[in-house]
């Protein structure tokens, strides 16, 4: 009977020995919680939960990224302040807000800056993000990112597509934008960018563009069609002006002390893993997705205006970048993308 119980015992602590072993092995050794602003049916979060899966099993479970959307965690200039101090949180932020720090680096957030780099194709414009990657004028601005500011940007191959005016009147010329308030973000180089481009700029956080123009706070905004979808915005407002005058390049951003803590072969899984799901995603946004969601829109009442004149907007584009001093800036990186 007593070797009985002994057997019993033995039993017990072998199964909870190997429920132990199994937890600890189930258990990640690194999480990066991954803050964004998008919604669930963006195409964004698919991407980067397509980005956390291939980054889980190419480690074994060790790293782990909880992907947030819809700005769960927080504002995005809240989640930037958590990991300049090291919090193992990430946020899709863009140059522009990283131009806060770096000034230069926001040039890539101005006003048909792809269109000035000479891409067209969705597959050139893929081409010429990883020229500019590659440049020592760019390595030279992530440095200072990384070790001045705290921030280590993953990837800026995720793009997500030609943002154009959404209002309640055609929009044709710069001239056309006069006396319009258009939401857009707060950081210098999208201020500057609409205000040369002929409208008041007006910062709000997306979540609240809807409410902004019900209210008449705003009377339009600059967004992509996937945004204007994802936000029901065809309800209140009525046009969508073509003028595609920011080409939107994000970028994905963590704590620089964070990424220094992974074990060196982590870091690199994290950032080809990053890269490779970005500029899949791109070119499944810019080849399938923008008409798709284009077309949605125009389902649900949206009129699309395509009889926009471009080169009036290039024009008046110039002005943000001689404002910011960012014109040498914008050349340095064409004649770096041309030499290599």
């Amino acid at each position: 009977m007593k070797s009985f119980k002994w057997i019993s015992v033995l039993v017990v602590l072998t199964f909870v020995c190997f429920l132990l072993a199994g937890l600890a092995m189930a258990v990640p050794k690194y999480v990066l919680k991954f803050n964004h602003v998008l919604g669930a049916a963006e195409p964004y979060h698919e991407g980067f939960l397509k980005w956390a899966k291939a980054v889980e099993e190419r480690t074994n479970g060790d790293l782990k990224i909880e992907v947030y959307h819809s700005a769960q965690l927080g504002v995005e200039e809240d989640i930037l302040e958590q990991i300049r101090a090291g919090a193992n949180i990430g946020q899709n932020t863009d140059s522009a807000r990283m131009g806060m720090y770096v000034p230069e680096i926001a040039v890539m957030n101005a006003a048909y800056f792809i269109d000035f780099m000479g891409a067209k194709t969705p597959e050139e414009v893929m081409e010429t993000l990883r020229k500019i990657k590659e440049s020592e004028v760019m390595k030279k601005w992530l440095r200072d990112l990384e070790e001045k500011y705290g921030f280590k940007v993953l990837s800026f191959m995720w793009v997500q597509g030609y943002r154009h005016f959404i209002t309640n009147k055609p929009i044709r010329t710069p001239e056309d934008l006069k006396g319009l308030r258009i939401r857009t973000p707060g950081a210098p180089i999208w201020q500057e960018s609409i205000r040369a481009l002929g409208a008041q700029p007006v910062a709000v956080n997306f979540g609240e563009i809807y409410t902004a123009v019900q209210t008449k706070a705003v009377d339009g905004a600059e967004l992509v069609y996937a945004n204007v979808v994802a936000a029901s915005l065809y309800e209140v407002l009525k046009y969508m002006s073509e003028t595609g005058h920011i080409l939107l390049i994000n970028f994905e951003v963590v704590s620089s002390k964070w990424f220094n803590s992974l074990p060196p072969e982590y870091q690199q899984i994290l950032v080809e893993e990053c890269d490779k799901a970005g500029v899949e995603t791109s070119l499944k946004i810019m080849q399938e997705l923008e008409e798709s969601f284009k077309q949605q829109a125009i389902e649900k009442g949206l009129q699309v205006i395509t009889d926009v004149d471009k080169e009036a907007f290039m024009k008046a584009a110039e002005k943000a970048y001689e404002k910011l001093n960012l014109v040498k800036t914008r050349n340095a990186l064409m004649e770096a993308i041309k030499e290599e």
